[in-house]
């Protein structure tokens, strides 16, 4: 597996990417080659402090970064030569099968979008976001963040993408789409909602109604979509309470020694809630709809989350994801299109 890294685009500079790529290539022996794309200097000194002279790894020399406060567009344009771009434009030509990058979200997704296009019957693109459940089923956000303005049409491709990765990718057959609104009744939810809500009853997926806020984490449902505006806030928001838990759990277990004794004995049940709600376990985000594979990470992503982002890569590229998803918006399409037309 040929894997592109979009070695400079990360809130910390390129450190954690080469040292995430390292414990990658240390792991996993599918990935056959690994490009970085930055700047050549930077990237071999750090190889070098990492002991790591893997003959797997290539460099792809960059002159221009992506900037967070940079736009996506603009991005995309004005700097060519920036390492998001060229880890795309590998894709593009086929010198790697896959991107990773956890630099500017929207110029990755606006590189991905206008270099590899959408595939077919797709219009514009979603990421996906493992969600952690009571019950230990992860459920898929989709959308979370690629597309914050969207019609209803791309709501209900967002489903038809996020049920096929969850049944080829998660091994789920069948999967329970949700709806985000407001409220479980059908009649709650704003215009996009209703609408929304409208083409999923009819869309052939197994489709649940709407689910709230509250709802979320209880594993009702296999897929959760939403816009991406909503979707992100719900991931962010997510996230940072599951850190805020652990530190006040954290600040009251130290508060006195009977405490202290207590938290001793708790600690393994700690440790495997913490590992089903960091963030770090799922790595990257899959970007959905573009014709190729891209993996969304965090811009703040330690090297264990860069590790599983090159991780989340391989089993992209080993499952085939984009066949499984065409076919399913043409069978989608060709229902609706079959469906009986009201008198």
């Amino acid at each position: 597996m040929k894997i592109a890294l979009d070695a400079m685009g990360h809130d910390d500079g390129p450190r954690p990417l080469v040292e995430g790529a390292v414990l990658a290539l240390r792991e996993y022996p599918q990935i056959s080659k690994l490009i970085l794309t930055g700047d050549t200097a930077q990237l071999e000194t750090l190889l070098k402090q990492q002991g790591c002279n893997d003959s797997r790894i290539e460099i792809v020399h960059t002159t221009q970064v992506v900037e967070m406060h940079d736009s996506g567009i603009d991005a995309v344009r004005k700097k060519k030569d920036s390492s998001v771009s060229r880890a795309v434009d590998l894709v593009k030509s086929g010198a790697a099968e896959a991107v990773v990058s956890a630099g500017n979200t929207g110029a990755a997704v606006a590189a991905c979008t206008i270099k590899l296009r959408m595939l077919p019957g797709i219009d514009r693109p979603a990421i996906t976001a493992m969600m952690p459940t009571e019950n230990g089923r992860h459920f898929i956000l989709c959308d979370a963040g690629a597309n914050p303005d969207p019609t209803p049409q791309h709501l209900k491709d967002n489903a038809i993408m996020a049920a096929a990765y969850c049944e080829h990718v998660l091994g789920r057959p069948n999967p329970k789409v949700g709806l985000l609104s407001n409220g479980t009744e059908e009649f709650k939810g704003d215009a996009l909602t209703l609408a929304a809500h409208s083409l999923l009853k009819n869309s052939g997926l197994n489709f649940h109604g709407n689910v709230e806020g509250h709802d979320l984490f209880e594993g009702a449902v296999d897929v959760v979509v939403a816009d991406g505006f909503t979707g992100n806030v719900v991931l962010k928001t997510s996230e940072a309470l599951a850190k805020s838990i652990f530190r006040l759990l954290k600040r009251e277990l130290l508060a006195n020694p009977i405490r202290k004794a207590g938290a001793l004995l708790c600690k393994p049940g700690f440790k495997a809630v913490h590992e089903v709600t960091n963030a770090d376990e799922y790595g990257g985000m899959p970007l959905l709809g573009i014709n190729g594979i891209c993996i969304i990470a965090h811009g703040g992503s330690s090297p264990v989350a860069v590790k599983n982002a090159l991780r989340a890569a391989c089993s992209s590229i080993q499952h085939q994801l984009n066949p499984h998803i065409v076919e399913a918006v043409q069978r989608s399409h060709d229902s609706t299109s079959n469906a009986p037309q009201p008198a």
